[in-house]
């Protein structure tokens, strides 16, 4: 593995044995720090970079891709990032029923790639956005919610340009018909009001999960709220998810 996918060591609690997570960087991706600061530093747990040259994620549990603007979202989000050497090793641990978890450019990513259906186009607003919003966790039988309670409203930040969750007609129905809309934007009642999509995405949908339920795509960021300090925790229940499946797995 390269210089790049070894650095990263923080101080914090001691890492337990458990899952192993990889964090992915891309050239532009800005949140891999935040990601894996979460994982070790939080939760205690073992996590690498790997960088977007590798080829193998061979003994890693959980992926995750982060959020930022890899490739400097030329062409448009996430399309260069599909090409990446890394992208075949992520399919690969897709298919083998592996957890991925694509946060923000990595949920863009990830529906590049064709690992989950639709596409993140330009907000409503032709703005980008960066604020804290309200989130209803939709589906808590899954290995990135069950660690929520379904129908627990959540206050995580966003940020982002292109956030605008779209799909055709027939694929929207089948995410409502198997559940695979994890999360969705509400206000802090938990209500469905168009106020509360921040970017007018179809079904006001934060968060799809694929038919099998191991690759998530989210665009907002549970890694930056984590801790109290940041102004809310509610975001660690997405990493405590992946650790309490993948424990119960072993």
């Amino acid at each position: 593995m390269s210089a790049q996918g070894t650095s990263g060591r923080g101080s914090g609690p001691a890492v337990r044995r458990g899952p192993k997570f990889a964090v992915i960087r891309f050239p532009g991706s800005n949140c891999d720090q935040d990601a894996l600061h979460v994982i070790r530093n939080v939760l205690g747990r073992p996590a690498e970079y790997v960088w977007h040259r590798e080829r193998d994620l061979q003994g890693f549990d959980v992926v995750v891709l982060p959020g930022g603007f890899s490739y400097g979202d030329y062409l448009r989000t996430g399309a260069v990032a599909r090409f990446a050497p890394i992208m075949d090793a992520v399919r690969a641990h897709a298919e083998r029923g592996k957890p991925v978890l694509g946060i923000c450019n990595g949920f863009q990513i990830l529906c590049e790639a064709h690992l989950l259906p639709g596409a993140l186009v330009r907000n409503t607003s032709c703005r980008f956005l960066c604020k804290y919003v309200s989130l209803r966790v939709e589906n808590a039988d899954t290995p990135f919610t069950c660690a929520y309670s379904e129908g627990q409203v959540l206050r995580i930040p966003i940020a982002h340009g292109e956030g605008r969750y779209v799909c055709d007609e027939a694929t929207l129905q089948e995410l409502e018909a198997q559940r695979r809309v994890l999360f969705r934007y509400v206000n802090a009642r938990g209500e469905l009001t168009p106020e509360s999509n921040p970017n007018g995405s179809m079904g006001s949908i934060a968060g799809v999960a694929n038919a099998r339920f191991n690759v998530l795509g989210m665009m907002p960021h549970p890694e930056r709220a984590s801790e109290k300090i940041l102004g809310s925790a509610d975001g660690r229940g997405v990493f405590e998810s992946l650790v309490l499946s993948a424990v119960a797995v072993a």
